[in-house]
């Protein structure tokens, strides 16, 4: 355990004050400059969303953060606006059982979505579908690096080791995102995430950072 980390009175991981408000002005900085610098990529994304078919240009779900807290999660569209949450669901309880696998991996997303827009495979494949989570940063929801922002119905089916993942704010970026995405199994992606929640660091955090722009650029793991 880091030696600022200590056994806070929700009973979680928890860090020192400066430490967490260290953090808090990291996120705060860096989301609101990514914003600013993406917000004309943001707009041709929203008009190609819409020219594709009409439609919501923002994806809300709902996840579970710091604690188990609800909150909504922004993302760019990037499917059909009718599509049906039962196929992903299944896929998910096969990849967290460990039935699911793909050449001895498993992938988080579905490889061949039928429910995916041709615009959206572009959105995912660079991951700009993402960019609106910088509005869940700014809103204290998410933090820069952290573990994935976990559905509801995942963590449904989660071994109690599991839940060390919500002692921190789920992230835009993190361990997984930066160690091949969805080559990973959903084992190893979990592994990732409790490996932030334990090593959490400054240093850290900084390499992830760093990290990210390159793995975004060669589109490794993508899906």
């Amino acid at each position: 355990m880091s030696t600022l980390a200590f056994k806070d009175e929700r009973g979680g991981l928890g860090e020192g004050r400066l430490a967490q408000s260290t953090y808090r002005a990291l996120d705060v900085a860096i989301a609101l400059v990514a914003l600013l610098v993406c917000l004309p990529v943001l707009l041709l994304a929203a008009t190609a969303i819409r020219l594709e078919g009409g439609g919501p240009v923002i994806f809300r779900q709902r996840r579970l953060g710091r604690g188990k807290r609800m909150f909504t999660v922004h993302k760019l569209r990037t499917m059909t606006p009718a599509a049906d949450p039962t196929v992903h669901r299944e896929y998910v309880q096969q990849l967290i059982s460990g039935e699911e696998q793909t050449h001895g991996r498993d992938l988080f997303k579905l490889a061949a979505d039928a429910r995916v827009t041709r615009v959206g495979r572009v959105l995912r494949s660079t991951s700009l579908d993402e960019l609106p989570q910088l509005w869940d940063v700014l809103r204290g929801h998410m933090s820069v690096v952290g573990p994935r922002p976990v559905i509801p119905y995942e963590a449904e089916l989660y071994p109690p080791e599991y839940d060390r993942r919500f002692t921190v704010k789920p992230g835009l970026t993190g361990l997984w995102q930066v160690n091949g995405r969805s080559e990973r199994t959903y084992r190893e992606m979990v592994a990732l995430d409790l490996a932030w929640v334990e090593r959490r660091s400054l240093a850290l955090y900084a390499s992830i950072i760093l990290r990210t722009p390159w793995v975004l650029m060669r589109r490794r793991g993508a899906a």
